[in-house]
């Protein structure tokens, strides 16, 4: 594994993982790496100063922690909609066509749902949006 600073045409910096040089060079290539902010596709390595170990790995570098404002907005976003929301899992487009057709309670929810799923909500007028994060819940 290799750790890139990254830098995209608008300016913004950012860190990513990528399996090798040359694995970061291939998804370039082919438009898959993006900015971690305004998802630019326009990406440069960035000037990094190379890092060497020195024994003990250190703790304090925690990969979960936010450190950008967009990355807090983001934990404050995922944290508000966990606290306000019903987690439904895979049973999403149920859910959200069920409270459509007035058989079930409305409430916000969030939750999985397949591609085609989502089309077909959007399709039907069922009122939609993708969220940018994973659950931290474990669905089954």
């Amino acid at each position: 594994m290799i750790q890139y600073s990254l830098k995209c045409a608008e300016g913004h910096q950012f860190d990513s993982w990528f399996q090798s040089a040359s694995a970061y060079d291939k998804l370039r290539a082919t438009g898959h790496v993006a900015c971690a902010v305004c998802g630019s596709d326009k990406v440069e390595k960035a000037l990094m100063a190379p890092r060497v170990g020195h024994g003990e790995p250190d703790k304090a570098k925690d990969l979960t922690t936010p450190k950008s404002p967009a990355e807090q907005a983001l934990a404050q976003f995922k944290a508000h909609v966990e606290a306000n929301s019903d987690y439904v899992g895979g049973r999403f487009a149920q859910e959200a066509r069920a409270m459509h057709a007035g058989d079930a309670p409305e409430r916000p929810i969030w939750g999985e749902a397949k591609r085609d799923e989502a089309k077909a909500l959007i399709d039907d007028g069922i009122p939609v949006a993708p969220l940018p994060f994973t659950p931290t819940r474990k669905s089954n």
